[in-house]
Order: structure tokens, then C-alpha cells, then sequence
């Protein structure tokens, strides 16, 4: 499985898309095009670029294009809600060099900038967003555009920002190499409640394990190990705040193979103990 290149559909001619999110959008894909993402009412783990982290209601995320990303939804009884986030799309073409140019847009030109890395916003934002976004969804014309603006404004504006790509990663556009990363990628979303190992994935990439942890590395941002430890306790984090499971069940469910190293590894990443980290939402 490699990242898919997703062609985005404008259904009014424009340039920019403004729609609710209803499926699951769990698939690695890329596209061209400039993406917001504010989810409303759901919540799991979303990975983009080299970044994999929990996600909950009002999250919202600036990415530039082609940069690969997913959204997994943790499903409550097999289902999600309806309109349960927003998303707008944009080429940067669609603003022109002449427009960025101008004094005025200088702060939009290194929001800009700044998705290359990724950005993540606070709830604060993400709600005062919400009202723009939706109205984009439900309007054409000049009042689609006067709704984006104001959209960027409150990005520009922000005082509370965060980036999800690590200082290293800058994803080359090379179709052999972004077939490696994605094709690992979901190797590990798939089997990380199984036992999984630096040479099985440096095999289905038919790499000499030694070159292909190096190589996981430099396009990663984090070691093969350190980046499995992640993906599996995102996922342990999320079961122990939304669920009643025993923590030993949580961390075979998570793929960890005993309750000692899950204890350890979470510590590690999360800086408390799994029993400490619950008591948090009690």
C-alpha cells in the first residue's frame, strides 16, 4: 500500500474547497493542494508526515501540499457522526504571486511558509474558525472568499501554535522513495498489535536492514523502534481515557509483549505511568 495521490474535485470551478468531512478518510494520501482540517466531533490519531499523535475534538491542522497524511477514527459502535469536521482546500496558485506579494500579506506568506511543517492550533482557535469554515462550506463567490480570509486571519493571528514535522523532514518528491516511507507506514498502522520488526519492514521495502534503518531515520525523523513505541502508545493512550480496560489487556492490545517494557516505553513517551495518565480524566 503507497500514499495515494487524491485529485481534489472543486464543484464550483474555483479554487478553493470548502466541504464537511463525513467518512472515514483513513487512507495515506498526498495531494498538491493546500489543506485545513478542523475536526468537530471526533477523535484517534492522526499522522502526517513524521508526526503520529492523538487527536481530539477541535483539533485543527494547516498542512502545505504534498505532504502525505491520514486520520484514523476510533469508532464508536463501528460508527462516526455525521459533518463530524471540516476541511478546506486550496492552490497556492489560486492566490498568485502578485496577491502574496503585497505588505498586506506578509503574514499570510509565511503562514505559508510555516505549513511546511505542519501546524497545529489550539481549541481556542479551532472554535472561533468553526462559524468561518462552515460558512465557506455553504457559500459561493465573494462570500466563500471573504469567509477564507477571515479564516486566515485568525491562522495569522494565532499566538498558540504548534509543528507537527520534525526540523528534518521535508518530504522529496520522489515517487520511488515516498513508495518506501508509505508502504512502512502502513505496515505499522496495520500490525502494530502484532510483533513487528525492523527486518520484516526493511524486507517488504527490499532493504538491507542496516541501510534501511538509516534510511527510516533520515525520512523519518525518528528511529524505526521509536516511531513503532509512538503509534502503539497513541493508541494505549486513547484506551486508557476512553475505555475501562485492565492496563495488562491495554498492552497486549497495543502490541506491547508485557506489562513491565509497556509501563517502561510509557513512561518514556509520556512522561507518567499508564495508571497516572487515567487518573488524569477520572
Amino acid at each position: 500500500m503507497i500514499a495515494e495521490l487524491e485529485k481534489i474535485l472543486y464543484d464550483d470551478s474555483g479554487g478553493f474547497r470548502a466541504s464537511y468531512i463525513n467518512d472515514s478518510r483513513g487512507f495515506w494520501h498526498f495531494h498538491p493542494e493546500y489543506e485545513l482540517v478542523l475536526n468537530i466531533k471526533s477523535n484517534g490519531t492522526r499522522i502526517i508526515g513524521d508526526s503520529v499523535e492523538l487527536f481530539d475534538q477541535y483539533d485543527m491542522v494547516f498542512i502545505a501540499g504534498n505532504i502525505p497524511h491520514s486520520w484514523n477514527y476510533y469508532r464508536s459502535e463501528n460508527s462516526l457522526p455525521d459533518k463530524h469536521g471540516i476541511v478546506v482546500q486550496f492552490k497556492l496558485s489560486s492566490l498568485g504571486d502578485a496577491l502574496l506579494s503585497q505588505h498586506e500579506l506578509h503574514a499570510l506568506k509565511e503562514l505559508l511558509n510555516d505549513a511546511e511543517k505542519c501546524i497545529v492550533f489550539s481549541v481556542e482557535d479551532a472554535k472561533k474558525a468553526e462559524k468561518h469554515l462552515a460558512l465557506m462550506v455553504n457559500s459561493k463567490g465573494i462570500e466563500k472568499m471573504i469567509e477564507f480570509f477571515n479564516v486566515i486571519k485568525i491562522l495569522c493571528s494565532s499566538e498558540k501554535r504548534g509543528y507537527l514535522c520534525s526540523e528534518n523532514y521535508k518530504l522529496a518528491f520522489d515517487e520511488r522513495g515516498n513508495k518506501k516511507m508509505t508502504t512502512v507506514y502502513s505496515y505499522i498502522s496495520e500490525n502494530y498489535f502484532n510483533p513487528v520488526s525492523l527486518q520484516k519492514a526493511a524486507k517488504i521495502v527490499k532493504m538491507n536492514p542496516i541501510a534501511f534503518s538509516r534510511y527510516f531515520k533520515q525520512n523519518c525523523g525518528a528511529g524505526f523502534v521509536e516511531y513503532l513505541t509512538k503509534v502503539r502508545t497513541n493508541k494505549a493512550c486513547y484506551l486508557l481515557r476512553e475505555t475501562e480496560y485492565q492496563v495488562h489487556d491495554i498492552a497486549r492490545e497495543c502490541g506491547f509483549g508485557s506489562i513491565s517494557n509497556f509501563n517502561k516505553q510509557f513512561r518514556k513517551t509520556e512522561g507518567t505511568s499508564p495508571s497516572d495518565f487515567r487518573a488524569q480524566f477520572k
